[in-house]
């Protein structure tokens, strides 16, 4: 199966701005920078993801983008993730790809295994396979095959929002719960979590 992996970036330097409490605007921009190179270079070492694809209204993220090799669509007027990921989606479906795998830029600790993990649970579409966030309310990752099986509706408690768009399509679902796909970074408790888990995983 091809497939094309969709990754939506907000602007740099106002992505994260919860983390504002502990990190300076400098410092936030340089991670979120730091989150979305993280993100190309683990896509990039898969031969299964065939086009990245990353959706954002930034130029320095869409610059970055260029430098790994991705494919951009740059967001024009009222910024709205959901309807610039179906914008992105129909791209991928132009070039007849079996599935499209929305992978947000900021997950830390996500490995070329984690994605393999999501890859390996979509065989036999039609099939939509959802990593949840640590809580089980948001969605961290997304894979649909065939692409525009179920309309994205990502936001809060999106989760259960997408398993049911699955269940009313009649598709398979498939869920995936990893720790290092369940974290994300939006709160300064994060931050601790994500230095708690490299240390442990120094240590194994």
């Amino acid at each position: 199966m091809t497939l094309w992996a969709i990754v939506p970036v907000k602007p740099l330097r106002r992505g994260k701005s919860r983390l504002s409490g502990a990190l300076s605007e400098d410092e936030r921009t340089e991670l979120n920078r730091m989150l979305l190179e993280h993100t190309l270079t683990t896509l990039s070492e898969l031969k299964e993801i065939e086009e990245v694809l990353v959706v954002s209204r930034d130029p320095n993220a869409l610059k970055i983008a260029h430098s790994h090799g991705a494919r951009t669509v740059h967001e024009d007027g009222q910024p709205h993730l959901n309807t610039a990921l179906t914008r992105a989606s129909v791209i991928a479906q132009v070039y007849a790809t079996g599935g499209v795998l929305v992978l947000p830029a900021d997950l830390p600790l996500i490995t070329r295994e984690d994605i393999m993990a999501l890859l390996d649970r979509a065989v036999r579409p039609p099939v939509v396979v959802i990593a949840p966030d640590r809580h089980g309310k948001g969605t961290n990752a997304l894979l649909i095959s065939p692409p525009g099986l179920i309309s994205f509706d990502f936001g809060e408690n999106s989760f259960q929002r997408h398993c049911e768009r699955v269940k009313a399509a009649g598709a398979r679902l498939e869920v995936v719960e990893l720790p290092t796909l369940g974290l994300d970074l939006d709160l300064p408790e994060d931050l601790e979590l994500v230095r708690q888990m490299e240390v442990m995983k120094l240590e194994q």
